[in-house]
This record gives structure tokens, C-alpha cells and sequence, in this order.
């Protein structure tokens, strides 16, 4: 046995990897390409070289590795567990014994490895790569804009400079009817620029740009002195002609690295142990400031200064002595010096609070670090976990839906990472705003969808089909109260015929208990609300009833009569429990549920509807052995004959 599964473990796991691999890129991809848009505005319209750009992708790559690993997992487990399950694969290897967590058992190792790599990646691959593009990031932003003058409108991606051009020449770079506004020494002091052309170069240093314009003018403001303002002269503007005149522009095109050691403190550049030091070192760097502040606040409040040698309750004794002063001094006082008193501790009570409202952010930033190390610590562990949660999820769901390819497994792996990632998303904002505690908010996702996959695991390691429409709707309409029909066919090949003359006995028999049930149990009357709710309730006949009209009708399925399997289809399909109390084994509950009386009386009115549907049922049953025993006495007469006269 041990060389088979070995071969199948092979099986499966090349299989898996295969899958695994193409949807590994696949994902990387799209979670690339995602990202792209939230930094389109740092690489469109810079003039960055295909290098910088390579590079930028490279480490966004390298960051997103963690995150695409757990997606790719339950993609691939969906595809390939549903080829299978479509295949029949499945189906022929727990024919063989084999169960579904036997069969998973090389894709849950890989999963677990994949799972550790995805760790060692976390803690000390990504810090750096993520350093490197958070770099990347801000150099872009700090990066002067490529130049792209559209033709007919102002353009200002030039600092200090407006420019208007109503043509070009894409060619020969020549700009046609030219207008400059130059405000580099101030609004006030702006220049106005008219030329018949112009061209706009780089210099060779990249930290200029040299504007050559012909024939044109300029006009200058000049500021208008004290006396000639106050005495209201008109002051002229200066006015230049050129044929030709150069202007240079401060623009520094070139890409330069910022210094990456303004990075190292942030949370995500850091290991697991940098971030363990980190998160200590901020705790108690705000601990002291906090102390720091108490210690200011007391003493400027008591007005109280405790020498060192004071024991802690030799200070509070010494407050509370104070403060027994304070009150019998300020009852001798005179009204109006009491009202100044109030107003004078108002102020300082106020004044108080203000420097505490600016010293709040120092503590609460320090604060808001310190978590942000935590999650960062957190979150190593649980994208590490997530590797072999999904695969708990998606292969018992590819399992069950048994569907392969890229069409529905991919939605639904979609659905479950897009549910995953809103919970961690979530989870991690409220930790970072203290609203949940740092070990909820990065483990909310995890403890949401580790019962998922436990339910599914163990529901397609049975056999359960839990996705199977027909199960709800059956159980959809057993709540509405709508009966499902019966429906008996004709068989082509018959063995054992009907024993006609018992099943009409037993039929009788059947009419004759549900005319007793009806009686005894006063059908269609309402229920008794104390009865059903706060006395026990005796085992019900109904589902006796039940099972022997069913054996009793599989036995005459066997006819090849047609009338008579038409008359056995008008048999009702019975609701064995609804009639009877909600929780009947559970008398605690029985009663929770008549004590809360909205509730019990809405139970109260499901329970006499079901009353009245087998009320009509019984009956039912009475109507329809009268209207098929005349074809049961021919038949029974028929086979009698036939036994006589062989």
C-alpha cells in the first residue's frame, strides 16, 4: 500500500505545483498592476528612464510577494481539486478508501513550507525592498516633471513660469506665437514675455532650462516708491525689444536618490527583531514623557514641590493638608474676592488644558508608532498563516463545487481574498487607532475564516452537498409550508409485484389513525399556547404514519397499472414536526421561547398553520384510498386470477 500512495502524493503535488506556479505570476500580476494606479501620479509625466522604472516595479514586486502567495494558494487549490472533482478523480480515490485530508496531505506540506518562506521573505527580504521603493516613492515626488507643452493653453509645470504656445513643431522643437508670464521675483514684480518663437532645451547639466526666444518684447512693472504712491503719479512699465534673448530656468530634471537612512525608522522596513526593539524603545520613550507630564501637570497644579527624600504617601498627605488649607481660607474670604478667585483658577484651569492639548500629539504619536510596530510584528505571521488557511479553504471547496478551470474558481477565490483582505484591512485601521487591541484587529481575519475552512474541510472530507440548490429550496419550502409532489413513473422492469389485498388493509388502516389523530389532537383547532410551550409533549404519531404510507407506496410503485401510480401522486408528502412545539426536546428552551411572547406568539401562529396543512393531509389521504381502491380490487382480482389460472 505504501508504493501507491506515494505515487499518488506525486500525483497530486504535480498536479498542484504545476497550477501553482502559473497562478503565482498570475496573481503577482494583478496585485502589480493594482498597486500601479495608487502611484500613477509619481511615474506619469516625470521622464523617468526605463531603468528607474524597472527598478520601481522590482521592488513593488518584491513587497507584494507575501500578499500574492496566499491568493495564489486558494486559486490553485480551487482549480485543481475541481479538475479532480470533475474528473471524477476524486470520486475514484475515495472509492479506493482514500479520504480528502489523505489526499491533501503533499499540498498541506507544500502549503506549510510555502508558508514558512513566506516568513523568512517577510523578515528579511521585503523590509529592504520596501525601503528601496519607499525611497523610490518619495525621490519621484520630489522629482521636477518631463516637459509636455500642449499646444492652445496656458501650461505651468514650469515653477515660477506660465507659458502659452499656439504651435509647434514636434520635429524641429520650434514653439510659434510664444507668451511668458515669469513671476520667479514675486507677483508683484511678474515679467510678461511676447515672441514670435522660441525653443526649450535642457542644459548639459540638467539643472537649467535654457528658453532662446526671437523677435519679441518684454514688460516689466516697476514698483512705484512711498511719495509717488501717496501722491497717486502713474508709474510706467519697462518695456524691452529683442530679436533674439536666452532665459534660463531653474529645473532640475535629474532622478537622485534620497538618503535611504531617512527610512529606517518606519515600521515596515524593519525585521522582526528591529521591530521588537523598536516597539520597546518607543513604549518606554512615551512612558517617560508621559511621566514627564504628569509630574509638570501635578506640580504646577498643587503648587507643591516634594523633595526627593518625601515618600510617595508623605506627598499625598501633605496635598491633602493643602487642600483642607485652601478651603478654609477661601471660606473666609470676602464675595467679590472669591468670584476673583474662581475666575483666576478658571484661567489657569484653562491654560492648563491648552498645554495639554498641545502636548497630547507628542504622547499619542509616540503612541500610534508603537502600534504601528506591533502590527507590522503581527502581520509576519498572519500572511504567513493565511498560506495554509486558504488551502483549507479552497480545496475542500473545489472539492464540493467539483468545477476546474479559470471561470468559477476564480471568482469565488476572488470573493473569499476580497472578503479576507477588507477584514485584515479593517482590523489593522482600528488597531492603529486604538480602537481594538493590536492582537485583535491583525487576527480578526484569521479567527473569521479558520471556521470557514474547518466547516468546509469536514463537510467535503463527507461528501456534503452543501452547495447543492435543491437542498435549500427544499428546506425553503418546507418552511413556507409548500409540499414537494410525489412523483412515481412507470417501471420498464418489474420483479416483485404488489401485495394488493395488505396494501389495501394497510391503507384503511392509515385512514382510520389519521380520522383518530384528528379527533384526538382537535385538528385544525389553534394550539394551546401553555401546552405548547411549558408542558412536555408525548412522542407524535404522525411520523409512524408517515414512514408506512411511504413503504406502503414503494411497494405499489412495482404496479404497471397507470391509473394507479397517477392516484398514488395525489398522496400528500407530510410535515412530520412542524405541528408540534419548536424544541420539544429541549423543555428549557420550549419555555424561553413561550416566556418571550412576541416571539411565541409568531411560533405559536407557525405551528397552527401547519395544524391546518395536516388537518388537510389526513383528510387528503381518507380521499384518495377512496378513489384508488376500485383500481386496487381489479388489480387484486387480476393477480389472484392469474395465480388460480396459471
Amino acid at each position: 500500500m505504501t508504493g501507491p500512495i506515494k505515487k499518488l502524493d506525486l500525483y497530486v503535488l504535480k498536479k498542484f505545483l504545476l497550477l501553482f506556479l502559473g497562478a503565482f505570476c498570475i496573481c503577482l500580476f494583478v496585485l502589480m498592476m493594482q498597486a500601479m494606479w495608487r502611484y500613477i501620479d509619481e511615474l506619469i509625466g516625470k521622464g523617468l528612464t526605463i531603468d528607474i522604472l524597472a527598478r520601481f516595479f522590482w521592488y513593488m514586486g518584491i513587497t507584494l510577494v507575501p500578499m500574492s502567495l496566499p491568493l495564489s494558494i486558494l486559486l490553485t487549490a480551487l482549480i485543481s481539486f475541481g479538475n479532480m472533482g470533475e474528473s471524477l478523480e476524486l470520486t475514484a480515490m475515495k472509492s479506493a478508501g482514500i479520504s480528502l485530508l489523505r489526499i491533501m496531505r503533499p499540498c498541506i506540506i507544500l502549503s506549510i513550507i510555502l508558508g514558512c518562506v513566506s516568513f523568512l521573505f517577510q523578515n528579511r527580504i521585503s523590509p529592504e525592498a520596501q525601503k528601496q521603493l519607499t525611497r523610490m516613492l518619495a525621490t519621484m515626488k520630489e522629482t521636477s516633471p518631463a516637459i509636455e507643452i500642449p499646444e492652445g493653453v496656458f501650461y505651468n509645470g514650469i515653477p515660477n513660469v506660465n507659458l502659452y504656445v499656439q504651435k509647434k513643431n514636434a520635429k524641429t522643437g520650434m514653439l510659434y506665437d510664444l507668451i511668458i508670464y515669469k513671476m520667479d521675483q514675486g507677483f508683484e514684480n511678474a515679467q510678461i514675455v511676447l515672441a514670435d518663437s522660441g525653443k526649450l532645451e535642457t542644459t548639459a547639466d540638467k539643472h537649467f532650462l535654457q528658453l532662446t526666444i526671437f523677435d519679441g518684447e518684454q514688460f516689466e512693472n516697476l514698483r512705484a516708491t512711498a511719495s509717488q504712491f501717496n501722491a497717486g503719479i502713474h508709474v510706467p512699465y519697462d518695456r524691452e525689444t529683442f530679436h533674439t534673448k536666452r532665459i534660463l530656468i531653474d529645473f532640475d530634471t535629474d532622478f537622485n536618490m534620497m538618503d535611504e537612512n531617512m527610512f529606517s525608522s518606519m515600521a515596515r522596513v524593519k525585521n522582526l527583531q528591529e521591530l521588537d526593539h523598536g516597539a520597546d524603545s518607543i513604549r518606554n520613550s512615551c512612558d517617560s514623557i508621559g511621566t514627564a507630564f504628569y509630574a509638570g501637570l501635578n506640580a504646577r497644579f498643587y503648587r507643591l514641590h516634594v523633595n526627593k527624600d518625601d515618600s510617595i504617601s508623605a506627598g499625598k498627605v501633605a496635598r491633602k493638608s493643602q487642600g483642607t488649607r485652601i478651603r478654609n481660607i477661601y471660606s473666609l474670604l470676602p464675595i467679590s474676592q472669591k468670584l476673583q478667585v474662581i475666575q483666576d483658577v478658571y484661567r489657569e484651569t484653562s491654560t492648563i488644558k491648552e498645554d495639554l492639548e498641545w502636548q497630547r500629539p507628542i504622547s499619542q504619536g509616540g503612541y500610534t508608532n508603537m502600534r504601528k510596530h506591533l502590527i507590522e510584528w503581527h502581520q509576519k505571521f498572519a500572511l504567513s498563516l493565511a498560506c495554509m488557511l486558504f488551502l483549507f479553504i479552497g480545496a475542500p471547496l473545489g472539492a464540493i463545487i467539483r468545477k476546474g478551470g479559470l471561470g468559477v474558481p476564480t471568482v469565488i477565490s476572488v470573493i473569499i481574498f476580497i472578503a479576507y483582505y477588507i477584514i485584515n484591512t479593517s482590523g489593522m485601521k482600528l488597531a492603529k487607532d486604538d480602537a481594538l487591541s493590536v492582537w485583535t484587529g491583525m487576527w480578526i481575519s484569521t479567527m473569521v475564516l479558520a471556521p470557514f475552512g474547518f466547516f468546509l474541510s469536514t463537510k467535503a472530507n463527507k461528501d456534503s452537498s452543501i452547495f447543492n440548490p435543491d437542498n435549500y429550496l427544499t428546506v425553503f419550502r418546507r418552511f413556507l409550508g409548500i409540499h414537494t409532489k410525489r412523483h412515481y413513473n412507470r417501471k420498464d422492469v418489474v420483479i416483485i409485484q404488489p401485495r394488493y389485498r395488505i396494501i389495501i388493509e394497510e391503507l384503511d388502516n392509515i385512514a382510520q389513525e389519521c380520522s383518530s389523530y384528528i379527533s384526538q389532537h382537535h385538528l385544525p383547532k389553534a394550539p394551546n399556547y401553555v401546552s405548547l410551550f411549558f408542558r412536555k409533549q408525548e412522542e407524535d404519531e404522525v411520523q409512524s404514519i408517515a414512514n408506512r404510507l411511504d413503504l406502503l407506496l414503494e411497494e405499489l410503485s412495482n404496479t404497471q397499472n397507470p391509473k394507479i401510480l397517477t392516484y398514488m401522486n395525489l398522496y400528500p408528502d407530510f410535515f412530520i414536526f412542524e405541528h408540534l412545539s419548536p424544541a420539544r426536546h429541549y423543555h428549557g428552551i420550549n419555555i424561553a421561547l413561550g416566556l418571550l411572547f412576541p416571539i411565541g406568539i409568531l411560533i405559536a401562529w407557525r405551528v397552527w398553520k401547519f395544524r391546518i396543512i395536516l388537518y388537510k393531509d389526513m383528510i387528503a389521504i381518507a380521499t384518495t384510498n377512496s378513489t384508488i381502491r376500485e383500481e386496487l380490487e381489479k388489480e387484486a382480482s387480476l393477480v389472484e386470477s392469474q395465480l388460480n389460472n396459471p
